[in-house]
């Protein structure tokens, strides 16, 4: 029997059906990173105020799952936080994932790419790439960590021929400047391997976890997206060929 990993869960979700094909278990692991200013679960971002517990005992809860997993051509999905600042954690989950036949999709930012290892990406289906900006000033003023390291992974995927599904969160004033959208819109489209964009409109249904944390939040006053805006973000990465959902 392989050994049981120690990690730390934010929560769990049974369901899911917006975080890969089908319906999904989602693992929501404790730790990040990054400290994006729009993040709805800034309660994730310290990894041990998440909860204690082992790869295998998750693996048990969704062995529970499986059968129905399967019928409802889903998977399991590892979400965060950052999936990745707890590696062996994630590569010992997506094992027995892959051992129980599931389908598995990593939602990952990309920074800490360097952290999985070819031997956790081969137990990897789908990867969810959250791509947040494309300039190092509008990349680092959102999250506080440098661009390079997610390009740099984008393109370590796009090499392994790794299906990616792009995610961008589109802020108004913040992530809508168009010259940026178009580029990251044409660096996604030359990589070959991404076979989905989600455009996701900014919402604050995270704000009161911010004031719980005692961090101030800076989007306070700033609002959704109009439907203007976001039909005109789809459509410039449609304009470079890319399947928009």
């Amino acid at each position: 029997m392989r050994p049981a990993i120690r990690g730390w869960v934010h929560s769990t979700e049974t369901g899911g059906a917006v975080d890969g094909p089908g319906i999904r278990f989602v693992l929501f692991l404790a730790g990040c990173l990054l400290r994006c200013q729009y993040c709805h679960n800034p309660d994730s971002w310290h990894m041990h105020h998440g909860k204690p517990t082992t790869s295998r005992e998750i693996l048990d809860e969704i062995r529970g799952y499986a059968s129905f997993l399967k019928r409802a051509r889903g998977g399991v999905t590892l979400s965060g936080g950052e999936p990745l600042v707890q590696p062996d954690f994630t590569a010992a989950i997506l094992r027995g994932c892959k051992e129980m036949g599931l389908h598995t999709a990593l939602d990952t930012a990309g920074f800490l790419g360097l952290h999985a290892d070819d031997f956790l990406l081969a137990d990897v289906d789908l990867v969810l790439l959250d791509i947040k900006a494309f300039t190092e000033a509008t990349y680092h003023d959102l999250t506080g960590v440098a661009l390079a390291p997610t390009l740099a992974f984008a393109e370590r995927l796009a090499a392994m021929k790794k299906p990616v599904w792009l995610r961008y969160v589109l802020v108004p004033g913040l992530t809508d400047k168009f010259d940026e959208i178009d580029g990251l819109a044409a660096f996604a489209a030359g990589l070959g391997n991404v076979e989905r964009v989600d455009v996701l409109p900014f919402h604050k249904m995270g704000e009161f976890k911010w004031a719980a944390e005692g961090v101030p939040y800076r989007l306070a006053d700033t609002e959704p997206p109009s439907r203007e805006l976001i039909d005109r973000t789809r459509a410039a990465f449609r304009d470079h060929g890319l399947n928009v959902a």
